[in-house]
């Protein structure tokens, strides 16, 4: 498959890079955060780090398994579907109440047109509930799947399932990210956001995952280099 049509429309399109996007959530985070907590979350993410979860992810040349996931509307959405019309982006993202979330997804939906003109589609996994996808969906127009994936079932198949630790799930009550009423459990596990490309054959092309939740690729180079 060629992508050069997608680089090609990269200079006509009028949105700012993710890269761009990315960069202002971070500098209102280092605004309006208060240092304290800024500093818990370094913590998690340092502590991520040190445990080698990302380097443990499935990789490329490996087979992606098989998964299924509710989407937005309630309807059951299966990677073999999926796969059949074409090679499919998957991205597994924490929640709609993440900003850097929101804007690779956005990022995502900026360029779908050219990435199904090409063959491919796009599907975005997390341990949302249906209806906090529902709300994603409507509220950002997002025009691809937004799948629920309970107990983060699928993400620890792919390798990126962890707990929140202890110090950081008081942060995020108090911040009113409620992860037992978003995620519809107890578990207060999320992924680590990667994004993964898998060809039509079911063997993964791409595959990136980063403890830095503020850090995600650009659209265009994880199609460049995968296809």
């Amino acid at each position: 498959m060629k992508w050069r049509s997608l680089e090609e429309a990269k200079s006509g399109l009028g949105h700012a890079t993710l890269a761009a996007a990315l960069d202002e959530r971070r500098e209102l985070m280092q605004k309006y955060v208060p240092a304290e907590i800024q500093a818990e979350n370094r913590r998690s993410v340092e502590e991520l780090n040190a445990s080698g979860l990302a380097g443990r992810i499935l990789a490329k040349g490996a087979a992606a398994p098989n998964f299924e996931g509710t989407d937005h509307d309630g309807k059951t959405v299966s990677s073999a579907s999926l796969l059949a019309r074409g090679p499919l982006v998957i991205v597994f993202f924490r929640g709609r109440w993440c900003p850097f979330c929101v804007a690779q997804l956005e990022a995502w939906n900026d360029i779908l047109p050219q990435v199904r003109a090409a063959g491919a589609d796009v599907v975005a996994i997390s341990p949302q509930t249906v209806h906090q996808s529902f709300l994603m969906r409507d509220q950002h127009k997002l025009a691809f799947p937004l799948l629920s994936d309970s107990g983060n079932s699928v993400a620890r198949q792919f390798g990126l399932a962890y707990r929140v630790p202890g110090y950081q799930q008081k942060i995020y009550s108090r911040t009113f990210v409620n992860l037992p009423f978003i995620n519809g459990d107890q578990s207060w596990e999320l992924p680590l956001p990667a994004t993964y490309v898998v060809a039509k054959d079911g063997t993964i092309a791409y595959a990136a995952a980063d403890p830095d939740y503020t850090r995600r690729p650009e659209p265009f180079d994880v199609l460049g280099t995968a296809l």
